[in-house]
């Protein structure tokens, strides 16, 4: 890690003083660099730091509080350090206004082919295919479900192949296409006194705004001011969060192993695609 430390300060043409690991570390490993200038900065490397920084330059034009890209090679990604601290449950209002300005982003003009992302990447050894498309349930049952079929057990599959089939009854065709955190959960929010500090690890792409408030409640709770300050939720949704909800388990799942296999299930049935 002292490697990517000093990777990281040569990006700013500065020198190494100390570094400290941070918190998670999952996916890519992430560092507090001490500068010998005095300043301190966040270095972390994964799977494609280019595209991360393209992401969160994305993210900051919508004006939402994130980390500025200081430096960016293939080898390494260089973070302004924001405070935190506090736990997301502490703003969860915050939060709300914070998503309703990013998805107030939308996608360039490609001949109705709005739901996607100009570029593929990956969670950690994990592809994942962005390639634009003009119905979002296509879109969803292609990029964010069929893509793990051959990988989870004929059962699995099978459920997922029934849950496919019925994604243009559930899912809006043609929603308003926003601009998506994409995974988004409390281990990628940064709060500091209560506040949204800055929205970190994001997994871009254009899509259902549903997308991000569904994935905020999968390993948290939020509270209703979430919600209200984000906009009203339609009527329906509950169904639309597990679906949502299920790619995010899906990956788990496939990065982490059987202990996720419950929570894919659970989001199958609550979608109407259970094994029962």
């Amino acid at each position: 890690m002292s490697r990517l430390a000093r990777h990281g300060a040569a990006l700013l043409g500065a020198q190494l003083w100390n570094w400290q690991a941070l918190q998670g570390g999952d996916l890519a490993r992430t560092l507090l660099v001490y500068l010998n200038d005095g300043r301190k900065v966040v270095v972390k490397n994964g799977p494609d730091p280019v595209a991360e920084a393209d992401m969160l330059r994305s993210l900051g034009r919508t004006g939402a509080v994130v980390p500025q890209v200081l430096g960016v090679d293939e080898n390494a990604l260089v973070l302004q350090y924001l405070p935190s601290g506090s736990r997301v449950a502490g703003c969860w209002p915050d939060l709300g206004r914070v998503l309703a300005q990013v998805h107030a982003g939308r996608p360039p003009q490609r001949d109705g082919a709005c739901y996607g992302w100009h570029a593929d990447y990956a969670f950690g050894a994990l592809p994942v295919c962005n390639a634009w498309t003009r119905s979002w349930p296509e879109f969803w049952a292609r990029h964010r479900l069929a893509v793990h079929q051959e990988h989870v057990g004929i059962d699995l599959a099978r459920q997922i192949e029934k849950l496919m089939r019925r994604l243009p009854d559930l899912l809006p065709e043609s929603p308003t296409a926003s601009l998506l955190h994409g995974d988004l959960w409390g281990g990628n929010v940064l709060v500091a006194d209560n506040r949204v500090s800055g929205l970190i690890d994001p997994c871009c792409h254009y899509g259902h705004a549903e997308v991000d408030l569904a994935t905020a409640g999968i390993f948290d709770r939020p509270g209703p001011g979430f919600y209200a300050a984000h906009g009203p939720l339609e009527a329906g949704y509950e169904v639309r969060f597990a679906i949502y909800r299920l790619w995010i388990a899906l990956v788990h799942l496939r990065l982490f192993g059987a202990t996720y296999r419950p929570l894919v299930a659970h989001y199958l049935d609550a979608a109407g695609a259970g094994s029962g």
